[in-house]
């Protein structure tokens, strides 16, 4: 299907998931969200929005490449609780021949408040040797276009922050 030259994906800027559900089983003892699956919600996110570029699963099997997180910061801003409905956003901040520069926000899909922001860098992987690889031409053109609409967006709250502790006087 992602093959056939007649295939245009429409971008939204910023991709929109589909609805989820903080499923009771990942509440922990403090009542709310566990910080893992905060993560499992974000990685739900951007498994859509990198199917809308077609690279799923069937290009994982098809091509056998994929995308590995390198690296991803998590800022966590309102408890979820459980049955809360979210939505992730997916923004492509960046890109270059073998990587993803990704923000997300995780809302409360009825009540639009932010529960947490995701900063991430992904790899493209050959699945058979495990290493990065360049974004084959059709790819690139299909990020290419993905980041020119999300061009548009503001820069993102957060982006580039760092951890630490500041220091005391």
């Amino acid at each position: 299907m992602w093959n056939r030259p007649e295939f245009e994906p429409v971008f939204f800027a910023p991709f929109v998931s589909s609805a989820m559900a903080v499923e009771r089983e990942w509440v922990d003892y403090n009542g709310h969200l566990n910080m893992a699956y905060y993560n499992v919600l974000f990685d739900r996110a951007v498994d859509e929005a990198l199917t809308l570029l077609g690279l799923g699963p069937h290009y994982a099997v098809t091509q056998r490449a994929s995308f590995f997180t390198a690296e991803t910061h998590v800022r966590y801003l309102q408890e979820l609780s459980p049955g809360s409905p979210v939505r992730g956003t997916v923004q492509l901040v960046d890109y270059d021949e073998k990587r993803l520069h990704l923000y997300q926000h995780l809302h409360h899909a009825s009540e639009g408040w932010v529960s947490a922001t995701c900063e991430q860098v992904a790899l493209h992987v050959d699945l058979d040797t495990r290493r990065v690889v360049p974004f084959p031409d059709d790819v690139l053109e299909r990020v290419a276009g993905m980041k020119s609409v999300h061009a548009a967006l503001p820069t993102p709250d957060g982006l580039g922050r760092s951890i630490g502790l500041s220091a005391r006087s």
